[in-house]
Protein backbone atom coordinates (compact mmCIF):
# COMPACT_ATOMS: atom_id res chain seq x y z
CA UNK A 1 0.00 0.00 0.00
CA UNK A 2 2.87 2.60 0.93
CA UNK A 3 4.53 1.45 -2.60
CA UNK A 4 1.27 2.54 -4.75
CA UNK A 5 1.72 5.89 -6.67
CA UNK A 6 -0.65 6.66 -8.70
CA UNK A 7 -4.66 5.70 -7.43
CA UNK A 8 -7.70 6.06 -10.01
CA UNK A 9 -11.07 7.01 -8.67
CA UNK A 10 -13.93 6.33 -10.18
CA UNK A 11 -16.64 9.12 -9.15
CA UNK A 12 -20.21 8.55 -8.75
CA UNK A 13 -20.87 12.26 -7.74
CA UNK A 14 -18.67 15.12 -7.70
CA UNK A 15 -19.88 15.61 -4.14
CA UNK A 16 -16.36 15.75 -1.87
CA UNK A 17 -18.19 13.42 0.30
CA UNK A 18 -18.17 10.74 -2.62
CA UNK A 19 -17.21 7.34 -0.73
CA UNK A 20 -14.79 6.42 -3.37
CA UNK A 21 -12.95 9.69 -2.90
CA UNK A 22 -13.17 9.93 0.43
CA UNK A 23 -11.23 6.23 0.70
CA UNK A 24 -8.72 7.59 -1.76
CA UNK A 25 -7.90 10.95 0.22
CA UNK A 26 -7.17 9.40 3.08
CA UNK A 27 -4.78 7.03 1.85
CA UNK A 28 -2.84 9.52 -0.46
CA UNK A 29 -2.74 12.09 2.50
CA UNK A 30 -0.76 9.12 4.13
CA UNK A 31 0.88 8.37 1.03
CA UNK A 32 1.52 11.01 -1.05
CA UNK A 33 -0.51 9.27 -3.66
CA UNK A 34 -1.05 10.65 -6.82
CA UNK A 35 -5.09 11.02 -7.62
CA UNK A 36 -6.52 10.67 -10.70
CA UNK A 37 -10.31 11.61 -10.66
CA UNK A 38 -12.66 9.69 -13.35
CA UNK A 39 -16.47 10.29 -14.24
CA UNK A 40 -17.68 7.69 -16.62
CA UNK A 41 -20.41 9.36 -18.73
CA UNK A 42 -21.19 9.64 -22.36
CA UNK A 43 -24.45 12.24 -22.27
CA UNK A 44 -23.89 14.79 -19.66
CA UNK A 45 -21.05 17.12 -19.59
CA UNK A 46 -19.06 17.72 -15.88
CA UNK A 47 -16.16 19.39 -16.88
CA UNK A 48 -16.92 22.40 -14.59
CA UNK A 49 -17.85 20.61 -11.38
CA UNK A 50 -15.19 17.96 -12.30
CA UNK A 51 -12.35 21.04 -12.57
CA UNK A 52 -13.88 22.84 -9.35
CA UNK A 53 -13.40 19.27 -7.40
CA UNK A 54 -9.91 18.86 -9.03
CA UNK A 55 -9.01 22.37 -7.88
CA UNK A 56 -10.43 21.75 -4.21
CA UNK A 57 -8.23 19.02 -3.91
CA UNK A 58 -5.17 20.21 -4.54
CA UNK A 59 -5.61 23.21 -2.11
CA UNK A 60 -5.92 20.98 0.03
CA UNK A 61 -2.22 19.54 -0.56
CA UNK A 62 -3.11 16.44 -3.09
CA UNK A 63 -1.49 16.12 -6.08
CA UNK A 64 -4.60 15.46 -8.69
CA UNK A 65 -5.81 15.16 -12.30
CA UNK A 66 -9.16 14.53 -13.49
CA UNK A 67 -11.13 13.07 -16.55
CA UNK A 68 -14.37 12.73 -17.89
CA UNK A 69 -14.75 9.79 -20.67
CA UNK A 70 -16.96 6.76 -22.21
CA UNK A 71 -15.40 3.47 -23.71
CA UNK A 72 -18.54 0.98 -24.37
CA UNK A 73 -18.90 0.00 -20.99
CA UNK A 74 -18.19 1.36 -17.44
CA UNK A 75 -16.16 -1.00 -16.60
CA UNK A 76 -14.04 -0.95 -20.17
CA UNK A 77 -13.91 2.38 -19.40
CA UNK A 78 -12.27 2.19 -16.16
CA UNK A 79 -10.08 -0.01 -17.40
CA UNK A 80 -8.97 2.02 -20.45
CA UNK A 81 -7.76 4.42 -18.08
CA UNK A 82 -6.14 2.55 -15.31
CA UNK A 83 -4.02 1.48 -18.44
CA UNK A 84 -3.32 5.06 -19.95
CA UNK A 85 -2.69 6.54 -16.20
CA UNK A 86 -0.60 3.67 -14.92
CA UNK A 87 -2.96 3.44 -11.65
CA UNK A 88 -1.84 0.70 -9.17
CA UNK A 89 -5.00 0.84 -7.34
CA UNK A 90 -8.66 1.84 -8.61
CA UNK A 91 -11.05 2.83 -5.79
CA UNK A 92 -14.63 2.49 -6.62
CA UNK A 93 -18.00 2.50 -4.44
CA UNK A 94 -19.91 -1.32 -4.72
CA UNK A 95 -23.26 -1.66 -5.67
CA UNK A 96 -24.57 -5.07 -5.76
CA UNK A 97 -26.81 -6.03 -8.90
CA UNK A 98 -30.62 -6.87 -7.84
CA UNK A 99 -33.66 -9.16 -9.34
CA UNK A 100 -33.46 -10.34 -12.77
CA UNK A 101 -30.48 -8.12 -13.96
CA UNK A 102 -28.26 -9.95 -11.74
CA UNK A 103 -29.36 -13.39 -12.54
CA UNK A 104 -28.95 -13.07 -16.26
CA UNK A 105 -26.01 -11.31 -16.40
CA UNK A 106 -22.48 -10.64 -14.64
CA UNK A 107 -22.73 -8.00 -12.41
CA UNK A 108 -20.68 -5.07 -13.49
CA UNK A 109 -17.99 -4.83 -10.51
CA UNK A 110 -17.49 -8.66 -10.75
CA UNK A 111 -16.17 -7.93 -14.60
CA UNK A 112 -13.94 -4.89 -13.73
CA UNK A 113 -12.09 -7.22 -10.47
CA UNK A 114 -11.81 -10.03 -13.34
CA UNK A 115 -10.77 -8.28 -16.09
CA UNK A 116 -8.34 -4.95 -14.15
CA UNK A 117 -4.98 -5.53 -13.89
CA UNK A 118 -4.47 -4.03 -10.72
CA UNK A 119 -5.70 -4.01 -6.91
CA UNK A 120 -9.69 -2.79 -6.69
CA UNK A 121 -10.21 -0.85 -3.69
CA UNK A 122 -14.26 -1.74 -3.45
CA UNK A 123 -15.91 0.72 -0.93
CA UNK A 124 -18.99 -0.08 0.68
CA UNK A 125 -19.43 1.51 3.79
CA UNK A 126 -18.71 4.82 5.38
CA UNK A 127 -17.30 3.79 8.33
CA UNK A 128 -13.83 5.02 9.42
CA UNK A 129 -11.29 2.82 9.21
CA UNK A 130 -8.93 4.58 12.10
CA UNK A 131 -8.75 2.42 14.72
CA UNK A 132 -11.00 -0.50 13.40
CA UNK A 133 -10.15 -4.06 12.73
CA UNK A 134 -8.43 -5.08 9.05
CA UNK A 135 -8.93 -8.98 8.26
CA UNK A 136 -6.44 -10.52 5.74
CA UNK A 137 -8.32 -13.66 4.10
CA UNK A 138 -5.41 -16.37 3.00
CA UNK A 139 -5.39 -19.68 1.94
CA UNK A 140 -2.53 -21.70 3.56
CA UNK A 141 -3.77 -25.23 2.27
CA UNK A 142 -2.88 -24.66 -0.96
CA UNK A 143 1.15 -25.20 -1.12
CA UNK A 144 1.34 -23.79 -5.30
CA UNK A 145 4.55 -20.63 -4.51
CA UNK A 146 1.69 -18.40 -6.99
CA UNK A 147 -0.61 -18.46 -3.62
CA UNK A 148 2.74 -18.13 -0.77
CA UNK A 149 3.15 -15.01 -2.99
CA UNK A 150 -0.17 -13.95 -3.07
CA UNK A 151 -0.26 -14.58 0.82
CA UNK A 152 2.73 -12.22 1.57
CA UNK A 153 1.31 -9.61 -0.46
CA UNK A 154 -1.82 -10.28 1.06
CA UNK A 155 -0.83 -10.05 4.47
CA UNK A 156 1.46 -7.11 3.43
CA UNK A 157 -0.98 -4.82 2.13
CA UNK A 158 -3.30 -5.63 5.15
CA UNK A 159 -0.45 -4.84 7.39
CA UNK A 160 0.05 -1.50 6.22
CA UNK A 161 -3.46 -0.36 6.23
CA UNK A 162 -3.30 -1.31 9.98
CA UNK A 163 -0.81 0.67 10.44
CA UNK A 164 -2.14 3.87 8.48
CA UNK A 165 -5.18 3.59 10.05
CA UNK A 166 -3.50 2.29 13.69
CA UNK A 167 -5.79 -0.67 13.66
CA UNK A 168 -5.60 -4.18 14.47
CA UNK A 169 -4.88 -7.01 11.99
CA UNK A 170 -6.68 -9.91 11.82
CA UNK A 171 -5.64 -13.19 9.50
CA UNK A 172 -8.36 -15.70 8.67
CA UNK A 173 -7.55 -18.91 6.78
CA UNK A 174 -10.43 -21.08 6.15
CA UNK A 175 -9.45 -25.43 5.97
CA UNK A 176 -11.55 -28.19 5.19
CA UNK A 177 -13.59 -31.04 7.37
CA UNK A 178 -11.68 -33.94 7.85
CA UNK A 179 -12.56 -36.78 6.01
CA UNK A 180 -11.98 -40.55 7.39
CA UNK A 181 -11.44 -41.78 3.57
CA UNK A 182 -9.21 -39.26 2.37
CA UNK A 183 -5.76 -40.35 1.05
CA UNK A 184 -3.47 -38.44 3.31
CA UNK A 185 -4.02 -39.13 6.69
CA UNK A 186 -3.34 -35.74 8.11
CA UNK A 187 -6.77 -34.44 6.34
CA UNK A 188 -8.59 -37.39 8.44
CA UNK A 189 -8.59 -36.05 11.71
CA UNK A 190 -10.08 -31.91 12.79
CA UNK A 191 -6.90 -31.88 15.26
CA UNK A 192 -4.39 -32.52 12.29
CA UNK A 193 -5.67 -30.20 9.96
CA UNK A 194 -5.48 -27.02 12.36
CA UNK A 195 -2.39 -27.90 13.19
CA UNK A 196 -1.07 -28.34 10.09
CA UNK A 197 -2.92 -24.85 9.40
CA UNK A 198 -1.54 -23.54 12.38
CA UNK A 199 2.18 -24.51 11.32
CA UNK A 200 1.83 -22.80 8.03
CA UNK A 201 1.63 -19.61 9.76
CA UNK A 202 4.49 -19.51 12.04
CA UNK A 203 6.49 -17.50 9.48
CA UNK A 204 4.16 -14.87 8.46
CA UNK A 205 3.22 -14.52 11.73
CA UNK A 206 6.35 -13.83 13.28
CA UNK A 207 7.31 -11.99 10.00
CA UNK A 208 4.14 -9.22 10.80
CA UNK A 209 4.05 -9.81 14.51
CA UNK A 210 0.56 -11.55 14.61
CA UNK A 211 -0.13 -13.65 17.63
CA UNK A 212 -2.28 -16.68 17.80
CA UNK A 213 -4.97 -14.87 19.57
CA UNK A 214 -5.36 -12.75 15.99
CA UNK A 215 -4.84 -15.56 13.67
CA UNK A 216 -8.06 -17.38 13.07
CA UNK A 217 -7.78 -21.24 11.65
CA UNK A 218 -11.69 -22.12 10.70
CA UNK A 219 -13.38 -25.50 9.45
CA UNK A 220 -15.66 -24.34 6.09
CA UNK A 221 -15.88 -22.77 3.14
CA UNK A 222 -14.35 -19.50 2.94
CA UNK A 223 -17.39 -17.91 1.27
CA UNK A 224 -18.87 -18.66 4.35
CA UNK A 225 -16.31 -17.87 7.08
CA UNK A 226 -14.99 -14.71 5.60
CA UNK A 227 -17.82 -12.53 5.96
CA UNK A 228 -18.66 -13.68 9.25
CA UNK A 229 -15.39 -13.34 10.43
CA UNK A 230 -15.21 -9.77 9.16
CA UNK A 231 -19.02 -9.32 10.60
CA UNK A 232 -17.84 -10.54 14.00
CA UNK A 233 -15.00 -8.55 14.19
CA UNK A 234 -16.57 -5.60 12.50
CA UNK A 235 -14.25 -5.37 10.23
CA UNK A 236 -13.20 -2.16 7.98
CA UNK A 237 -11.71 -3.38 5.61
CA UNK A 238 -10.99 -7.63 4.25
CA UNK A 239 -8.12 -8.02 2.16
CA UNK A 240 -8.11 -11.25 -0.39
CA UNK A 241 -6.21 -12.21 -3.23
CA UNK A 242 -7.07 -14.56 -6.49
CA UNK A 243 -4.72 -16.76 -8.44
CA UNK A 244 -5.21 -18.20 -11.61
CA UNK A 245 -3.15 -19.69 -14.85
CA UNK A 246 -3.09 -17.79 -18.08
CA UNK A 247 -4.99 -19.37 -20.74
CA UNK A 248 -8.02 -20.21 -18.75
CA UNK A 249 -10.94 -19.77 -20.30
CA UNK A 250 -13.67 -17.91 -18.57
CA UNK A 251 -13.45 -16.09 -15.12
CA UNK A 252 -9.83 -15.44 -13.58
CA UNK A 253 -10.90 -14.23 -10.82
CA UNK A 254 -11.71 -17.10 -7.97
CA UNK A 255 -15.17 -17.89 -7.15
CA UNK A 256 -14.52 -16.88 -3.54
CA UNK A 257 -14.06 -13.26 -4.33
CA UNK A 258 -17.25 -12.81 -6.05
CA UNK A 259 -19.01 -14.63 -3.58
CA UNK A 260 -18.12 -12.65 -0.68
CA UNK A 261 -18.48 -9.45 -2.55
CA UNK A 262 -22.67 -8.68 -1.53
CA UNK A 263 -22.09 -11.01 1.45
CA UNK A 264 -19.58 -8.64 3.33
CA UNK A 265 -20.16 -5.85 5.19
CA UNK A 266 -16.92 -4.25 5.37
CA UNK A 267 -14.82 -2.53 2.77
CA UNK A 268 -12.68 -5.16 -0.05
CA UNK A 269 -9.76 -4.83 -1.66
CA UNK A 270 -8.89 -7.60 -4.23
CA UNK A 271 -5.47 -8.03 -4.91
CA UNK A 272 -3.79 -10.56 -8.00
CA UNK A 273 -0.46 -12.40 -8.70
CA UNK A 274 1.79 -10.69 -10.88
CA UNK A 275 1.25 -13.68 -13.60
CA UNK A 276 -2.75 -13.01 -13.35
CA UNK A 277 -2.02 -8.93 -14.09
CA UNK A 278 0.93 -9.77 -16.80
CA UNK A 279 -1.83 -12.09 -18.77
CA UNK A 280 -4.49 -9.41 -18.22
CA UNK A 281 -2.20 -6.77 -19.54
CA UNK A 282 -0.88 -8.88 -22.61
CA UNK A 283 -4.78 -9.63 -22.98
CA UNK A 284 -5.33 -5.57 -23.02
CA UNK A 285 -2.35 -4.78 -25.54
CA UNK A 286 -3.49 -7.48 -28.04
Amino acid sequence: MQGIRSILVVLESLDPLDLALHRARLIAGVTQAHLHLLICDREEDHSTELTALKHQLQEQGHSVSAEQTWNHSLHDTIIGVQQAEGCALVIKQHRAEQGLKSALLTPLDWKLLRDCPSAVLMVKTDRSWRGANILAAIDVGNPDPDHWHLHTNIIDHSYDIAQLAKGTLHVISAHPSPTLTAADPLLQRLESIQSHYREKCQAFQQEFDIDDEHLHIAEGPADILIPYMAHKLEAAVTVIGTVARTGLTGALIGNTAEAVLDSLESDILVLKTDEIIDYLVGVLRG
